[in-house]
């Protein structure tokens, strides 16, 4: 029997087969998704990577200075951190807690700390990583802590589980509302298509800031994290439809007339099964590479939203409520470690980027 050559591949290969295999050539988008892969890792190990409670106040660690992993202790590999002690100040006389070079605190791995659920499913207190004999005061504290004492390290695990969840769910929800509508005004037409049209042109047509202050306000005060969590995520989700639903349409307007879909059509299909069952996947490709790059959207939205005040609020975590702490000249001159928490969004949007313009490459057939 003949070995099949790369010609008779290409022949029978289905089009997310020929789009993986022009995805692949593209080295810098394929970078860029082990990237989103490992951010979304993070996202969903949060609570394990943490260090300490993420809510977790103590104003005597207030602004301690990033503290660096020490691997060798005389010759062996035993990892430690520097302990934390008090020392007053000579002009202020206020006590300032840094680091005690004289004392060492080992780490372990798989240490006990505070207990957190896993999916809902069950609870532990194990972590990645733990202390061994440690004292009041002492912790983990990688990237520093903040003017509460609040580890910036274990936050900024929660804060990118919240972050880039409320950018999938809220996408997620714009994917069905935008296939949906812009279905529908395709293939129904007349004035289902004119409706929805003019739905959409007073959606895009709402200045951005006014309308975000008056959900704002609109909020009720009492309203929990997790309702807060939600109302957000709606609410920029039902803002965010307007692109995908007229990329929809004007795919469909294009295939209505195809043979395929003529056939469907007198073979006796649903205008359901016409356009989720053959004119849909037929561009499923396209979908793909419009979603990676609206996820960045959604979450730069979250992020300003609540670097402005106007999204979540705390005790809830986000990298915009975490940006907030970074907006204080006084606070960065005193702590610029606080500055780290942009670096996160700096990457994953760069990533999510470079992820839908390679997608999108590889999805052009006559690329």
């Amino acid at each position: 029997m003949a070995t099949p050559t790369d010609a008779d591949k290409f022949a029978v290969a289905t089009q997310l087969q020929l789009t993986w295999w022009r995805f692949r050539r593209h080295k810098l988008a394929m970078v860029s998704l082990v990237v989103v892969v490992l951010f979304y890792l993070v996202a969903l190990g949060a609570d394990f990577l943490a260090t300490s409670d993420p809510h977790a106040s103590d104003a005597r660690t207030s602004y301690i200075a990033p503290q660096p992993i020490h691997f060798f202790d005389d010759g062996a590999f035993r990892p430690f951190v520097y302990g934390i002690k008090g020392v007053r100040d000579v002009k202020t006389f206020k006590l300032v807690y840094t680091v005690d070079t004289g004392r060492k605190v080992h780490l372990e791995l798989f240490g006990r700390g505070y207990t957190w659920s896993f999916l809902g499913l069950f609870e532990t207190d194990i972590h990645l990583l733990g202390l061994r004999d440690a004292q009041r005061g002492d912790g983990i504290f990688l990237l520093g802590t903040d003017q509460l004492g609040r580890d910036l390290w274990s936050r900024l695990m929660v804060a990118t589980r919240v972050s880039l969840t409320i950018g999938l769910v809220g996408v997620t929800v714009s994917l069905f509302l935008g296939v949906l509508l812009g279905g529908i005004s395709a293939v129904y037409g007349g004035v289902v298509d004119t409706v929805i049209q003019r739905l959409i042109e007073v959606i895009r047509s709402m200045p951005t800031i006014p309308l975000w202050l008056g959900l704002a306000a609109a909020l009720p005060n009492d309203w929990s994290v997790m309702q807060i969590y939600f109302a957000i995520t709606v609410i920029i989700s039902l803002l965010a439809w307007t692109d995908l639903a007229r990329v929809v349409r004007g795919k469909f307007l294009s295939l209505r007339e195809e043979d395929f879909v003529m056939a469907a059509e007198l073979a006796g299909a649903s205008q359901g099964r016409i356009i989720f069952r053959h004119m849909l996947p037929s561009f499923a490709s396209h979908i793909i590479a419009a979603v990676s790059l609206a996820l960045p959207a959604m979450i730069i939205s979250e992020t300003s939203l609540s670097f402005l005040g106007l999204g979540l609020r705390p005790p809830a975590i986000s990298w915009g409520i975490l940006l907030q702490d970074a907006q204080n000249i006084q606070t960065l001159a005193l702590a610029p470690w606080l500055l780290v928490s942009a670096i996160p969004v700096i990457v994953v949007i760069l990533a999510f980027n470079f992820l839908g313009d390679g997608l999108r490459d590889a999805a052009d057939p006559y690329g």
